[in-house]
C-alpha cells in the first residue's frame, strides 16, 4: 500500500498553546490541499514540553485540552498524529495533582481514534525519561505505572491504533521519543511489544529531542535497526525552535527521517532547525535505496555546532524581545568568536564591541580588538578602566572600616589578586551593563566550558551577562569554531589570525602579558579533556580514576587527548597531583557557587552546565582510594 504523509516539523513554542495550534492547522490545511493521507507532528507539539511547573496549572491544562479539540475537528478526511498532554481530571498522578499523560493523539474525521483497545483515546509514554534535562517523572504518569494499576504488565496494554485509509485498515504503532530509545532500558521494549501483540503496518515515532553533538549518528543507528529487525518502516517526526528550563536553553533541530521496511533512510529533512511541511510517498511494502543515506548530515561536525549556536541565539532573542547586543570585547578568541557569532546572527548595525583596557592590556590586542569590529562593520568604542580602578582601589584602602561597638578601627587592603576581580567587576557591572541600557539591549557572557568548569571568571564581572552563547564549548571547539566562522560562514578573515595565534590571556595583570608569552593558568589541550572527564562522561571520572590511569600509564588515551603531553607538562607526580587537586577543588568548591549565578547557558553538547549537569553545594571531597593512591604516587 501506498500513503501520502506530510512531516510536520514545525516550531514549537513552549507554553503557548494558540500559537502551536495555529501552525498546525496551517500545515493542516496545506495537507489537505495536496490530497495528503496523514499529516504527523512532534510530541507535545501543543503545550511545548519544557515548561517546568507551568505543568501545575490546570487553567493552562484546560487550555491545551481546548486546542486538541481543535485539531481533531480539523481532521475532516484525513488522518491528524500529535502529541499533546492526556488529562485524566478524575484521577491523580504521583505528586497529588491531578493527572497528566504525555501523550499521542490519533485524528481521523473530527474523532479521536483507539480507545477500542485502550483506557484512553490517546496512547501514553512508556518510557519516560528521567535524566539530563529530563523530569517527565516530575510531572507525568507513565504507562508503566497506569499498567501496574490495572494489575497488568506494560506489554498487556501496549497496543496499536487501527485507522483505515482508502478502504484498508492499517495498525500503526504509536511510540513517544524515548519509547524508541529503549536499548537503555531493562524492562519494557515498546517496539517489541507493540510488534508481537500482532501485525503492525508503520510505526511513527513523535519526539521533542533537543540538538545534542552526535545524537543524530546514534538515533539513526537504532531506529535504523529496529526497522528492519521488525520488517515495518518507521517515521521519526521532531520539532525545531528553542526551549529551556531556567539555567540551561536547548535547541531543537528537527531532522526529522523516514526508515524503510529494511532500516535505509528513504526521507530526510535535511535542513536542520528549520520548520518543514514535507509531504513525501511511502509503500509500506517495498524497501528503501540505500542512496537516501548519503544526504544525512553529521551532526558531530563543526558546522552541527554553529547551526545550533547561529539559530539558538536567534531564536532566544527573539523570544525575549531583544534586537541589540553589547560584547566586551578584548583581543582574545572567546570574545572574538561571540562577537563573530552576534554578528552573523543579528545583523553588524545591532551589535557594539566596547574594548576596555586597563594597564595590563597591550597594544596587540587592543589593536586586534579593533581590527575585529573593522572586520565585522559593527559599532566599536574603547573605554579604558584604569582611573575608575585606582579610584575603587584608594577609595576602599583609604576609608577607615568602623567597628559599632568599640569604635576601634582598622583599613582594608587590596591584593594584588582582588584588584584582578576588581577589573573584571568594573568591565561588567558598571561599564557593560550601563552601556547596553544606553544601547537598547543586553551584554553577554564570553566564558568557554573550561573556564566554567572550574569557575575561572569572576562573579558579577565576566561571567555576568544575559546569556552564555559558548559555555557549552571547550576551547578547542572554540577554536575550531573561530576558524569555521572565517573559512565557510563569512567567507574571509573575520576573526584575525593574531587572535587564533595569541596566548589565551585574562590581561589582569603583568603576570599576564601576552607580548611576554604569559597567559592563563589552564593549559586547553590537557585540561579540556580532563574536564570533559569530570562533566561530560556518563559516569563521569573522578581524581580516583585519573590517578588510577596515570599511575598505568593510559591516562591520555583514556582522556583522549594528545599522547605524551602529560608528562610534557608535568615532570613528576607531584606536579600532577598538585595540578589536579587545584582544579577539582575549584570545580567542586566555588565553581559551583559560581555556576549557580552564571547566566544562561546554550547547550550543544552531552552535558551542558545548569538543569542539565545536577549538582549540590557539597564541598571538597577526596575518597579513601585517592587518598591511598596518592600516597603511594609520592613515596
Amino acid at each position: 500500500m501506498k500513503l501520502k504523509i506530510m512531516i510536520g516539523q514545525m516550531e514549537v513554542i513552549p507554553g503557548h498553546p494558540d500559537q502551536n495550534t495555529n501552525t498546525m492547522l496551517e500545515m493542516i490545511g496545506q495537507a489537505r490541499e495536496a490530497r495528503a493521507d496523514m499529516v504527523v507532528f512532534p510530541e507535545m507539539c501543543i503545550p511545548g514540553y519544557l515548561l517546568g511547573d507551568t505543568w501545575e496549572q490546570q487553567s493552562f491544562l484546560r487550555d491545551c485540552e481546548e486546542y486538541g479539540r481543535e485539531i481533531v475537528a480539523a481532521s475532516q478526511g484525513l488522518t491528524v498524529l500529535f502529541g499533546n498532554v492526556g488529562i485524566d481530571w478524575d484521577k491523580k498522578g504521583d505528586d497529588g495533582r491531578v493527572r497528566k499523560y504525555n501523550a499521542f493523539f490519533v485524528a481521523q474525521n473530527g474523532k479521536l481514534l483507539g480507545r477500542e483497545n485502550f483506557p484512553y483515546s490517546f496512547r501514553i509514554k512508556t518510557l519516560q525519561p528521567n535524566y539530563r534535562e529530563f523530569d517527565d517523572e516530575r510531572h507525568f504518569y507513565s504507562l508503566r505505572k497506569l499498567a501496574q494499576e490495572y494489575g497488568k504488565s506494560p506489554e498487556e496494554l501496549l497496543s496499536p491504533v487501527y485507522v483505515n485509509i482508502g478502504g484498508q485498515k492499517l495498525a500503526l504503532g504509536c511510540l513517544l521519543c524515548e519509547d524508541g530509545w529503549s536499548e537503555d532500558f531493562y524492562v519494557t521494549k515498546p517496539v517489541t511489544a507493540l510488534k508481537e501483540k500482532g501485525p503492525i503496518d508503520l510505526f511513527i515515532n513523535i519526539s521533542s529531542s533537543p540538538f545534542t553533538v552526535g545524537k543524530n549518528q546514534k538515533r539513526n543507528r537504532i531506529f535504523s535497526r529496529q526497522a528492519q529487525e521488525a520488517a515495518v518502516p518507521l517515521i521519526y517526526v521532531n520539532n525545531v525552535g528553542i526551549q529551556n528550563n531556567g539555567k540551561t536553553i536547548y535547541a531543537f533541530d528537527g531532522s526529522s527521517t523516514v526508515y524503510a521496511k529494511n532500516g535505509e533512510v528513504i526521507n530526510y529533512c535535511s535542513e536542520p532547525f528549520s520548520q518543514s511541511a514535507e509531504i513525501f510517498e511511502l509503500h509500506l511494502n517495498s524497501d528503501g535505496s540505500p542512496s537516501t543515506a548519503g544526504k544525512l548530515i553529521d551532526n558531530q561536525e563543526t558546522i552541527s555546532v554553529y547551526q545550533a549556536l547561529n539559530y539558538g541565539v536567534r531564536q532566544f532573542l527573539s523570544s525575549i524581545g531583544m534586537k541589540k547586543v553589547v560584547i566586551g570585547i578584548s583581543g582574545g578568541i572567546d570574545s572574538a568568536v561571540s562577537a563573530a557569532l552576534y554578528a552573523d546572527a543579528i545583523g553588524p548595525e545591532n551589535l557594539l564591541l566596547v574594548n576596555m583596557p586597563s594597564k595590563f592590556n597591550s597594544q596587540t590586542t587592543k589593536n586586534l580588538a579593533r581590527e575585529l569590529a573593522e572586520n565585522l562593520r559593527c559599532f566599536y568604542t574603547v573605554l579604558p578602566i584604569q582611573k575608575s580602578v585606582d579610584y575603587t582601589l584608594k577609595q576602599i584602602e583609604s576609608t577607615p572600616i568602623i567597628n559599632a561597638a568599640s569604635g576601634d578601627r582598622i583599613q582594608l587592603k587590596i591584593s594584588s589578586f582582588m584588584a584582578e576581580n576588581i577589573q573584571a567587576r568594573d568591565r561588567s557591572s558598571r561599564i557593560l551593563a550601563a552601556v547596553a541600557a544606553a544601547f537598547g539591549g543586553g551584554f553577554t557572557c564570553n566564558a568557554n566550558k573550561a573556564e566554567t568548569t572550574v569557575g575561572y571568571s569572576t562573579l558579577y564581572g565576566d561571567q555576568a551577562g544575559f546569556l552564555a552563547a559558548i559555555a557549552d564549548l571547550w576551547k578547542y571547539q572554540v577554536y575550531d569554531l573561530a576558524r569555521y566562522l572565517n573559512q565557510q560562514v563569512y567567507h574571509r578573515e573575520v576573526i584575525p589570525q593574531g587572535i587564533i595565534d595569541i596566548v589565551p590571556s585574562a590581561e589582569l595583570s603583568f603576570d599576564q602579558a601576552v607580548d611576554d608569552g604569559k597567559g592563563d593558568p589552564l593549559v586547553y589541550p590537557y585540561h579540556d579533556y580532563l574536564f570533559r572527564a569530570f562533566v561530560q562522561w556518563w559516569d563521569k571520572a573522578t581524581p580516583e580514576d585519573i590517578l588510577t590511569w596515570y599511575g598505568d600509564g593510559n591516562l591520555e588515551e583514556k582522556l583522549g587527548c594528545a599522547p605524551g603531553l602529560v608528562k610534557k607538562i608535568f615532570p613528576s607526580a607531584k606536579e600532577f597531583i598538585s595540578d589536579l587537586e587545584r582544579w577539582w577543588k575549584q570545580f567542586t568548591g566555588i565553581g559551583v557557587a559560581k555556576r549557580i549565578q552564571a547566566p544562561p547557558i546554550l547547550a550543544v553538547s552531552r552535558r551542558a552546565f545548569g538543569f542539565d549537569h545536577r549538582e549540590a553545594q557539597n564541598g571538597v571531597y577526596f575518597t579513601r582510594k585517592y587518598k591511598q593512591l596518592k600516597e603511594q604516587l609520592l613515596s
